[in-house]
């Protein structure tokens, strides 16, 4: 979603909840990107069984970079998840993987495979221009955002949570991000983030 400007507009414990209210969102989307964006962090051995499950072909790699301790370059996960011993994938956790999806695929899948690191779910496409708070749509920058077990759009702090952001121009918009707000009997709950 380029360097867009992210509000928090949604709070739950609740991830179905988090990711019924994005779809809510996400159909307020003049225009809807093809592909969807997903990201994760596998903590436990449970958590990585269920997105593979979801997620078969994904490239998984370390959560925190490695290196090999005879050439130093970065290791690679290399074992395949769903045939993998638990004593052998244990000691690689954590892992995290990010990937495109074609919209509408794997999403609810994908909600339910969450664990307890942080996720997200992308959603890209271009709001409805609103002559009422001159707002204008921007396929580079608009989308609806959600973040599992977080609170900030860039992934860096995890909570107990779930967050669902709207993305708007790259300056900002809140009067755009108030409405839109309103669309799930909310309010804005943040400052806008770099999304």
């Amino acid at each position: 979603m380029g360097n867009s400007q992210a509000y928090p507009v949604f709070r739950t414990t609740d991830a179905v909840e988090a990711w019924t209210q994005a779809l809510r969102l996400n159909a307020l989307l003049e225009e809807h990107d093809d592909e969807v964006t997903l990201w994760a962090e596998l903590l436990t051995v449970e958590d990585a069984r269920r997105m593979a499950a979801v997620l078969p072909d994904v490239e998984y790699n370390y959560a925190r970079p490695r290196t090999d301790p005879v050439t130093q370059d970065f290791a690679k996960f290399s074992l395949v998840i769903t045939a993998a011993e638990d004593s052998a994938l244990e000691p690689e956790l954590p892992l995290s993987f990010l990937h495109y999806v074609p919209a509408g695929t794997v999403e609810d899948r994908f909600v339910r495979a969450v664990g307890r690191g942080m996720a997200s779910i992308g959603l890209q496409g271009r709001w409805p221009d609103d002559a009422e708070t001159e707002s204008y749509g921007s396929a580079t920058y608009d989308g609806v955002e959600v973040v599992f077990n977080g609170d900030d759009v860039d992934w860096s702090h995890p909570a107990e949570r779930h967050t669902v952001f709207v993305h708007v121009d790259k300056l900002g918009d809140l009067p755009r991000a108030e409405k839109l707000a309103a669309q799930l009997g909310s309010t804005v709950l943040g400052d806008a983030q770099r999304g």
